[in-house]
């Protein structure tokens, strides 16, 4: 069913950000387009921890098909947004029991190895 991550990073100079992650990190990655580049990671964790005020995230999972992923949650009695061609991928969000929303996509955009 899920089948990545997708995190996002936010930076004052996502262009030093991404020559670090390309060229001192060395992560595989793919440009699409205009520079915008998405790198590889290795196999990853989530932990959570406890935020006065519920915490912030932004955390995206990936799956090979949104759909099939909806009638799943469904089937479990999971709440999902309807889903949202956002051009980059296919959308939806399950809220967590803790309350916060996740996004889970179907991408469409180039992966790198």
């Amino acid at each position: 069913m899920i089948t990545g991550a997708h995190t996002l990073l936010y930076s004052s100079n996502p262009e030093l950000d991404r020559s670090f992650f390309r060229d001192v990190l060395s992560l595989p990655n793919v440009d699409v387009g205009q520079g915008w580049l998405i790198f590889g990671l290795p196999p990853a964790e989530v932990a959570v921890h406890d935020a006065e005020n519920g915490g912030s995230h932004e955390l995206y999972l990936m799956c090979d098909e949104i759909e099939s992923f909806v009638t799943e949650m469904q089937g479990r009695d999971v709440e999902c947004t309807p889903v949202e061609d956002q051009g980059w991928g296919l959308v939806t969000h399950v809220t967590l029991p803790g309350g916060s929303k996740l996004g889970v996509y179907e991408p469409r955009h180039a992966r790198p190895e």
